[in-house]
């Protein structure tokens, strides 16, 4: 038995097929005719266009078009004057050959966003190298193929990328394998939306099996099995059975409000990254959108969105969520999520310095952009906004006084906003929890960001493989501070929710139903099965 990290939950039992791409040797040899290497370059990146169009269309068809949207980021990618220019400027400048000039400005932007402490904003960096990868095959007239033609398959491979991924054939593939990654890849999404059973991050998988071999993917518990004896095999079959019947009398709580046995009400919502994420939400019966992290609609461009942009992606969620509850969180940037457009200043602890609302209130420029398009969405909804790294009161205050002058500003430009939007905030400061009962009294709500809250109360940094053992979401400090942050609010009538992995976890869920916890808010493939426990609580 075999130990990885399950990606995408249920069980497979199937022959293997390794996944083996032709390895294309990069040689830094140096090109004399630049115009007819820049050419070549650019027919490449025609072609991965063209492929990448292709690949589109089929994840649109078998996952929905907010899935396939992965690929229209990395068509836009293919268009990116950053991405693409350097590459023309390295063939240019260092008479680089067009495969060496991808490589290296590859290795650049992968680089950073590996270092980046956020694990969505680190897996990215996978969306870069499968552009990149696509672009070299096509200069070196490589393209490798992807297509299974056995039932019962489980794809093994060091690692498969989005394009991978959205090509598996659901009729013949039941499971894969991977030496690499983790459960917020592209790959592992997209496994959960295709339901196929994924265990990610098993090393050595590649070597430990051969084409043929006959394995059991257990997606719940991260393990395999290789070559197992029918007896076994006989036993994960039941599972298998079970674990069908269970997903489908999930979908019967789509509709289905969420209510404790003692009679309480809790809101079971979803959190998006982009616009489109909003359509899974619904689809897994979401009451709402507890985080709209909007970082994202400022990221992979070469300049702040105007406020129209802004306006119409606001109006967009509002309106799809028909009257349900939406949490749209102001711009959170910096500590590990930077922009190109906004350079910020060197700091020894950037998760402690110059970020989030601290950058916000110091730069009212970029600030009242945002809450103007919130501001004007805010009438085609139900709209909750949301401050991030609040530490104390003086802070909400202030980020309200520019709020008013940005309802000053659209009254006198006769633009409607409606007055019954909530204002609240993150607490992911200990300090904020600590205060909850004072803080209260002032905002309309709180939503507890647990990832934050655990790594600053215990001193850990959750994505350090030396201290990740001290994270720990049930750690009894960290316990008493959610507990003290929702009867802080409960004391003053203010409803509390928590939009970080913590409200998806299983095995805490019953713990914050019994805290009384009004709202929790996760990825939308997790609402389902965290409504069916807390209708248990």
């Amino acid at each position: 038995m075999k130990k990885g990290i399950a990606a995408s939950k249920g069980y497979a039992i199937g022959k293997v097929f390794i996944q083996e791409h032709e390895e294309i040797v990069i040689n830094d040899v140096k090109i004399s005719d630049i115009q007819a290497e820049k050419e070549l370059l650019q027919r490449a990146l025609v072609s991965a266009k063209e492929q990448l169009e292709k690949i589109k269309a089929k994840a649109a068809e078998s996952m929905g078009e907010e899935k396939a949207a992965v690929f229209e980021a990395h068509i836009t990618l293919l268009d990116d004057p950053e991405f693409t220019g350097a590459m023309e400027l390295e063939i240019e400048n260092n008479s680089s050959n067009a495969m060496k000039a991808v490589a290296d400005v590859t290795n650049t932007f992968v680089m950073i966003f590996e270092s980046m402490e956020d694990a969505y904003m680190r897996e990215r960096a996978a969306d870069i190298k499968d552009v990149s990868k696509r672009i070299i095959a096509n200069v070196a007239g490589k393209v490798d193929s992807f297509e299974i033609t056995e039932e019962n398959t489980i794809v093994v491979a060091h690692d498969l990328t989005p394009s991978d991924t959205a090509q598996l054939d659901r009729s013949k593939v039941v499971a894969f394998l991977t030496n690499i990654g983790g459960r917020t890849s592209h790959s592992a999404i997209m496994a959960r939306t295709l339901e196929i059973p994924a265990v990610v991050g098993l090393k050595d998988i590649t070597t430990s099996v051969k084409n043929g071999d006959i394995v059991i993917v257990d997606g719940i518990e991260g393990t395999i099995i290789v070559n197992p004896e029918a007896s076994v095999i006989e036993e994960y079959k039941t599972k298998r059975e079970k674990f069908i019947a269970e997903q489908e009398e999930l979908k019967k709580l789509i509709s289905v409000k969420t209510t404790t046995k003692s009679g309480k009400r809790v809101e079971v919502c979803g959190n998006i990254g982009k616009p489109e994420d909003v359509h899974q939400v619904l689809a897994n019966g979401g009451d709402g959108v507890g985080l709209f992290r909007t970082e994202f609609l400022y990221m992979d461009r070469d300049s702040a969105p105007t406020e129209e942009e802004q306006f119409e992606s606001y109006k967009y969620v509002l309106e799809k969520m028909e009257g349900k509850q939406v949490v749209i969180r102001t711009l959170d940037i910096g500590g590990d999520k930077t922009l190109p457009y906004l350079p910020l200043p060197e700091e020894m602890n950037p998760f402690l310095g110059y970020r989030a609302i601290r950058l916000c209130l110091d730069r009212k420029e970029i600030f009242k952009v945002q809450l103007r398009a919130l501001l004007r969405a805010s009438i085609y909804g139900n709209l909750c906004v949301m401050f991030p790294m609040i530490s104390g009161l003086e802070e909400f205050l202030q980020a309200k006084e520019v709020v008013d002058e940005c309802k000053a500003e659209l009254k006198a430009e006769g633009k409607e906003y409606s007055e019954t939007t909530q204002w609240g905030i993150m607490v992911e400061i200990p300090a904020a929890a600590v205060f909850a009962d004072e803080l209260a009294k002032y905002v309309d709500f709180f939503s507890i960001g647990t990832n934050d809250l655990i790594q600053y109360t215990l001193a850990a940094d959750r994505m350090s493989e030396k201290v990740s053992y001290l994270y720990n979401p049930m750690h009894p400090s960290v316990l008493r501070l959610i507990k003290m942050t929702i009867e802080g609010a409960h004391k003053h009538g203010k409803w509390v929710g928590m939009c970080g992995e913590m409200a998806g976890d299983e095995t805490a869920i019953p713990t914050l139903v019994e805290y009384g916890l009004d709202e929790f808010s996760m990825s939308a493939s997790s609402i389902l099965n965290a409504k069916k426990i807390i209708m248990e609580q």
